[in-house]
């Protein structure tokens, strides 16, 4: 960095920091803090056992809010004294370090941030995707695996752990759909604001005639719900299908009934699990989708009733399109919610799509604070 660069750029994430705590109530969730860990530290603590569990794990949320903050702050100040040793004794080799030691900042800084928008009910929650290939026969199932690809790559880099919940693999290339659960801390926060149709505008790489095609694939993101909310499914509310699995062909092919597909009848709700050969864990991964999607259409409805009170309210449904990647004739990336563009396409193909996230979060999070409709 130039000279006095490195110092604004410090000088900036320090007044974000302080922004930021004001933001949270760092102070009061560290006098909450204080209060819950005099409470653990009584000798009848576990005697009542689920309230212990609850407060060991309200510390945990706590903690992971305030030591970010803290570690930064140290790391920020601990940076600023060494730029200001070098002003008086240039080292070169140090000063690339600090350079280093100061991108890190900004980019845990810029995450730190992002984690801070994510306020909802079930943003703490692991996320489970449904990819599903729109009309248009093998070039829209191309775009659905693109689509996989894309997020699969961001988990990755996350760090998240992914698990195949199904897959239906198309023809000739490409998805039919899949389900696929990424676990990881805030992984349904960052993700819910990819639920949309995602459309793509491409010369067909399986058109003859080299034409520009649109295609279309839906993304539908659940939070994974755990076993302490209770949803009710009853049997007779079921029907239960079993088929082989299919695959590539050859020796892959599942030459027994595995495949589990569920109905819930009073809602219509389907879903199928294939990943498994066993046909007890496809149902039991099924059931666990269904649980995921009633969960999610309950808190929809909540949803709804609040927006019944906006007769101006956009339609931001799952079927709405979110966002277009352009590939021919220039590439371009556009988010119609947030209007952010992005050119680089590749980049967002490869996982890249955090910037579309945290415009949408601090879209919401300005809309909210104003008592807007979202």
């Amino acid at each position: 960095m130039q000279d006095g660069e490195r110092l604004k750029v410090l000088t900036r994430s320090e007044e974000r920091l302080v922004d930021m705590r004001r933001y949270l109530d760092v102070d009061a969730k560290r006098s909450t803090l204080n209060a819950y860990e005099n409470e653990m530290s009584d000798g009848a603590f576990w005697n009542d056992q689920e309230h212990a569990r609850d407060i060991v794990q309200q510390v945990k949320v706590l903690k992971g809010w305030i030591e970010p903050i803290d570690s930064l702050s140290a790391r920020i100040e601990s940076a600023r004294e060494i730029d200001e040793l070098l002003a008086l004794e240039p080292d070169a080799a140090m000063s690339k370090d600090l350079d280093a030691e100061t991108e890190r900042i900004v980019e845990e800084l810029d995450a730190f941030e992002l984690k801070s928008l994510l306020r909802g009910r079930d943003d703490f929650r692991d996320a489970q995707i449904e990819i599903s290939a729109g009309a248009g026969g093998t070039e829209a199932q191309d775009w659905a695996e693109m689509i996989m690809r894309m997020y699969t790559r961001w988990a990755e880099r996350k760090g998240f752990e992914l698990e195949m919940l199904d897959l239906s693999e198309g023809e000739e290339a490409g998805i039919k759909g899949a389900v696929i659960e990424i676990k990881g801390q805030y992984a349904y926060g960052f993700l819910r604001p990819e639920s949309g149709v995602h459309r793509l505008v491409r010369i067909s790489p399986f058109d003859s005639q080299a034409r520009r095609h649109t295609s279309f694939a839906s993304v539908f993101v659940y939070p994974v719900v755990n076993e302490e909310i209770n949803i009710e499914i009853r049997d007779e509310d079921l029907r239960i299908d079993v088929y082989r699995a299919s695959g590539a062909g050859g020796q892959h092919v599942n030459k027994t009934s595995s495949a589990v597909r569920i109905t819930h009848m009073p809602t219509g709700i389907v879903c199928a699990s294939q990943a498994e050969r066993s046909q007890f864990k496809n149902k039991a991964t099924a059931m666990k989708q269904l649980k995921n999607k009633l969960y999610q259409r309950e808190s929809d409805k909540l949803a709804a009733a609040k927006a019944l009170l906006d007769a101006d309210k956009q339609d931001v449904s799952f079927g709405s399109q979110i966002r277009s990647y352009v590939f021919q004739p220039y590439t371009m990336v556009n988010d119609h919610r947030t209007e952010l563009k992005i050119a680089d396409v590749q980049k967002v193909m490869d996982g890249g799509i955090d910037p579309f996230i945290q415009a949408y979060l601090k879209q919401e999070s300005e809309e909210q604070a104003e008592g807007r409709p979202l």
